[in-house]
């Protein structure tokens, strides 16, 4: 029987809030915490992971760079951005956390399949590339065996930023979006489709769920 996933649409949101409520969902849920996917946009910001270099953030300007606890390097969020945030319990689901990237990759490839955009993934380069630009970036943290942060997929957005910065690390990366490719221009097209891929490679049973961030009890201490 596969499993339930409450899929969260949840619009525009400011990075440091969302960043906090996926940490505390991370940290305040139980072994029956149903698993959710998050699906929002973020206000522009650099975000830079657990490993990044300050030196890879080459001329910010009024965009702010804030330090995460994620892997990988820097990267950009903005409006036009589909940000999805995993918080699966991964022994639940049955998947590593290799598995858990290759799957999230797999499910952005499948998606841009589906306008006939050919995408791949690149050994040692997490995310998604199409033609030598990386048109989605993942940084992923698992705790308590669970995951949350998540990918970063470009679909109708403004790129000016990347060239603001090293993306991902990699001095003169091109990036790329779903509209330059071909694809469609609203990010509610490209959700709807991601979110059933995802649902796919990982087995999960979709569950809309109210476009808010929710509020789980704090568990008590032992």
């Amino acid at each position: 029987m596969s499993l339930p996933l409450k899929i969260r649409r949840l619009g525009r949101q400011p990075y440091a809030t969302t960043w906090k409520a996926m940490s505390a969902f991370t940290d305040n849920r139980t072994a029956d915490t149903v698993d959710e996917f998050w699906l929002l946009e973020h206000d522009p910001v650099f975000t830079l992971g657990q490993a990044g270099k300050m030196e890879h953030v080459l001329a910010p300007g009024e965009i702010p760079v804030v330090p995460v606890d994620r892997g990988g390097q820097v990267t950009y969020h903005g409006p036009g951005q589909i940000v999805g945030y995993p918080l699966i319990d991964l022994r639940r689901a049955g998947v590593g956390v290799r598995e858990l990237v290759n799957r999230i990759e797999q499910a952005i490839i499948e998606t841009l399949a589906h306008w006939n955009i050919v995408a791949e993934r690149r050994e040692g380069a997490p995310g998604v590339y199409v033609a030598e630009a990386k048109v989605a970036a993942l940084g992923l943290r698992v705790r308590r065996g669970c995951s949350f942060h998540g990918l970063a997929f470009n679909v109708n957005m403004n790129l000016e930023p990347f060239h603001r910065i090293n993306p991902c690390g990699y001095k003169g990366l091109a990036v790329t979006q779903v509209l330059d490719l071909g694809g469609p221009s609203r990010l509610a097209d490209v959700e709807d489709v991601l979110a059933e891929e995802f649902c796919r490679q990982f087995g999960f049973r979709a569950e809309p769920a109210t476009p808010v961030i929710p509020e789980l009890p704090a568990r008590e201490s032992a």
